[in-house]
C-alpha cells in the first residue's frame, strides 16, 4: 500500500494540468491593444495553457458581428505557428468565442 501511493505521488508530480486563459476584445478594439494582447496569449501558448478569444459586443456592435470574427482570425492567423484553432468563432449570446490550443 506505501508503494502504491508513492507511485500515484510521483504520477501526480508530473502531470500537467492545462488552464484556460481568457482574452477579451470589442469589435473596435485598436491595433496597439490588438498587438498587447497578442503578446499575452503568445506567452499563455508557450505556458501550455489554452486561450478563450472573447470579443464583446454591445448596443450597435450586434450588427457588426463580422468584425468580430474577423478579429478572431485574424488572431488565430498570427499566432498560427504556435497555436491551432480548438473552435472556430461562435456567437453565443452578446459574446463571440473562439478557443486555440497549443501545438
Amino acid at each position: 500500500m506505501y508503494e502504491r501511493k508513492k507511485k500515484e505521488k510521483e504520477a501526480k508530480k508530473k502531470q500537467h494540468l492545462t488552464t484556460i486563459k481568457e482574452l477579451r476584445f470589442r469589435p473596435r478594439t485598436d491595433d496597439h491593444d490588438f498587438e498587447f494582447k497578442l503578446r499575452h496569449a503568445r506567452t499563455f501558448l508557450t505556458a501550455g495553457d489554452k486561450v478563450k478569444c472573447t470579443v464583446q459586443f454591445r448596443g450597435r456592435d450586434m450588427l457588426y458581428t463580422e468584425n468580430g470574427s474577423t478579429l478572431l482570425m485574424k488572431l488565430a492567423e498570427e499566432l498560427s505557428d504556435i497555436s491551432k484553432i480548438d473552435s472556430k468563432p461562435t456567437m453565443e449570446g452578446r459574446r463571440m468565442i473562439m478557443m486555440l490550443t497549443p501545438k
